[in-house]
């Protein structure tokens, strides 16, 4: 009987993770069904679209595609009237590392107005941008910019905090790439689920911002 009871422990203990995995992917997947989309013609208008941040550069040099696809993405809804104004949150942890900045620099290349172009330097992770975007810059409803995965657990994260969020899906990559990619996002699923029950807070506050 002590046994039996200790394989059934180490079973749960085996398993657990793998049910926790399972279910934040399938929380997050179902629950952005229908709020985000590929085409610009099927998206609704919103004030404010907040581009996620990542690397202009992979480490061998090159651009990131990820990176470039998501500028793409932003400039289509701004050419479109899709959106007003661009919020560009990523991560600025050093002076030689900065995403807002680097994406910044691209959409105004792009011919994107510099005066509808906003930078949240301290979103180092989804949790702080979609948290900062309500507690910071007051928004509480906006289009999140990124590629499909990295919306559906946006939306949730955001919705979490009483935000009403569609995203608009850049170019993803497909092949070894993506699927790399695609891998990590599913733990990145399973740590937004313990954040959310932990009720972890971002990084940093600040001062309010309004974007007009």
């Amino acid at each position: 009987m002590k046994k039996k009871r200790l394989l059934i422990i180490f079973l749960l203990i085996l398993f657990l993770p793998i049910i926790l995995i399972l279910t934040a992917n399938f929380t997050i997947e179902n629950n952005a069904r229908n709020k985000t989309f590929s085409q610009v013609s099927k998206i609704s208008k919103n004030k404010v679209g907040i581009v996620l941040g990542t690397s202009k550069r992979l480490k061998d040099g090159r651009i990131n595609p990820y990176w470039q696809y998501r500028i793409d993405a932003t400039v289509t809804l701004l050419q479109n009237k899709k959106i007003d104004f661009v919020l560009v949150s990523g991560d600025n942890g050093t002076k030689y590392y900065d995403e807002p900045k680097d994406f910044k620099n691209e959409l105004l290349k792009s011919g994107i107005p510099e005066e509808q172009i906003f930078l949240d330097h301290a979103g180092f992770r989804t949790l702080d941008s979609m948290v900062r975007a309500k507690e910071i810059f007051g928004l509480s409803s906006f289009t999140v910019i990124s590629q499909k995965f990295h919306n559906e657990r946006a939306i949730y994260l955001a919705e979490h905090y009483g935000m009403k969020v569609i995203g608009f899906n850049a170019r993803d990559l497909t092949g070894k790439a993506g699927m790399k990619v695609k891998t990590r996002e599913y733990f990145a699923r399973t740590k937004a689920l313990i954040d959310i029950l932990l009720g972890t807070k971002p990084k940093f506050s600040g001062k309010k911002i309004r974007i007009e």
